[in-house]
């Protein structure tokens, strides 16, 4: 007798996989967040978390590092992508693979590099933190802003440029009004791939003397106490924050979509 498979049957390894290691963690982080130290249900861990000038300037100095190496990532990662999309380099595919090719090299031999040549300029890389974690996340996330926004550069019909310069407009003018518009889902896309995991990446900020806490060290401080309740918390808290986040980004991408289709 022959067996049959039908296609949804194939989607069972993804369920077991999506049960085992994506659902039952977040019902375990869901329990211990929204309990004490006894077992008890309580909201106490939120209300610290809130009311703790502690805690909040934690999550401030996540937003503003996260947000400032975004923006870095952008200014740099949009001229780059931009150049290599409208080029006609024949080579500008291996260019390309030059921004990705660092990302092959482990990740901590890397930031011990950059910390070297931090250290010959600098002289004492722990005087300037805030610059050095900067520097050190942008060398590691501006491949994911480049390849999002080459993507996109890389689609958009060029004879909508050249039928607006024939209508009299200048480089500028197609730009702002017709590559930029168009090239919105890649930077959403990019922005999107640096700022959530920008501001979790305590290891930027070990590594560079940075003893400043952001939301990835401090969970990993309450978790290294064995304080599973408030740990869990946080890390609720920062789950719910990139559920946001991505909800608005995906929305603005969705909007500049059906506004590139109509242009």
């Amino acid at each position: 007798m022959k067996l049959r498979f039908n296609r949804s049957q194939l989607c069972i390894p993804y369920a077991l996989f999506l049960a085992c290691f994506v659902i039952a963690p977040l019902i375990v982080i869901v329990y211990y967040a929204f309990t004490n130290g006894q077992g008890q249900f309580s909201f106490s861990n939120f209300v610290n978390f809130f009311s703790s000038t502690n805690t909040l300037g934690t999550l401030l100095y996540s937003f503003a590092l996260a947000f400032s190496v975004t923006l870095v990532c952008l200014l740099i990662g949009y001229p780059t992508a931009y150049i290599l999309a409208r080029s006609n380099f024949k080579k500008k595919y291996v260019l390309l693979m030059l921004f990705v090719l660092p990302m092959w090299i482990n990740f901590t031999l890397r930031i011990t590099a950059l910390k070297e040549i931090l250290s010959v300029l600098e002289g004492n890389i722990s005087a300037y933190p805030f610059l050095n974690s900067v520097i050190g996340m942008t060398y590691d996330f501006l491949p994911f802003m480049i390849l999002p926004l080459y993507t996109s550069l890389l689609k958009l019909d060029k004879s909508l440029s050249e039928a607006a310069e024939d209508l009299g407009a200048n480089k500028l003018t197609v730009f702002l009004r017709i590559t930029l518009p168009l090239s919105v889902p890649g930077i959403v896309s990019g922005i999107t791939m640096v700022l959530l995991p920008s501001m979790t990446n305590y290891v930027v900020l070990d590594m560079l003397y940075n003893s400043t806490y952001i939301m990835g060290s401090l969970i990993g401080s309450y978790f290294s106490a064995y304080d599973w309740n408030n740990g869990s918390m946080i890390s609720l808290v920062l789950l719910v924050i990139i559920f946001i986040v991505t909800l608005v980004t995906n929305r603005f991408s969705d909007k500049d979509a059906e506004r590139g289709t109509v242009l």
